[in-house]
């Protein structure tokens, strides 16, 4: 009987480790990424504040700096500013921002855009499906997407000025 329990609590043991063990592997050693540098971005449509729909293939031709972002999120409100900047700028080169929001309201969303005067189009992705199918974790996230609608680089942290300035520069068709 005693030998029956000891074999029993060595199986669920090593069950047990083996769980372990893959869930640190898979959570450390295999990457996350579902859109890579090089990948054709995931097209998706999106409705921005004022009820227009926006579809990524619809600006293939232009460079698009998609970024990801959150009115809680400090790092993403550093950076907006900078963004206005550059695309107003930009804008007339054939460089579009579009910004998605994640699963925010429409009131703190509009309160946010209202208090940092964009002008670009906000995205809502109400339900984070397009931030899931590019992978998206940390915000702010953005994708620099080429105008043959290739992801040209990937960026997961608040940019300066400066940054946003030459990922622009970069994506100019």
């Amino acid at each position: 009987m005693k030998k029956n329990r000891l074999l029993v609590r060595t199986i669920i043991l090593v069950i047990l480790i083996g769980a372990l063990g893959y869930t640190l592997y898979t959570n450390f050693f295999t990457t996350k990424e579902l859109v890579k540098p090089g990948d054709q971005a995931p097209d998706f449509i999106l409705t921005d504040l004022e009820g227009n729909k926006h579809k990524l293939s619809d600006y293939k031709g232009k460079g698009v700096f998609l970024n990801f972002w959150g009115t809680w999120c400090a790092p993403c409100e550093y950076e907006m500013p900078y963004m206005e900047n550059q695309y107003n700028y930009y804008k007339d080169k054939d460089v579009v921002v579009l910004a998605v929001n994640i699963a925010e309201s429409d009131i703190a969303v509009q309160n946010f855009v209202n208090k940092h005067e964009l002008t670009f189009p906000i995205l809502l992705d109400k339900d984070g499906q397009v931030k899931d199918a590019y992978g998206v974790k940390p915000l702010p996230t953005t994708f620099l997407i080429d105008k043959e609608g290739k992801v040209v680089e990937i960026q997961t942290r608040s940019m300066t000025e400066r940054m946003v300035r030459d990922y622009m520069e970069k994506i100019k068709p």
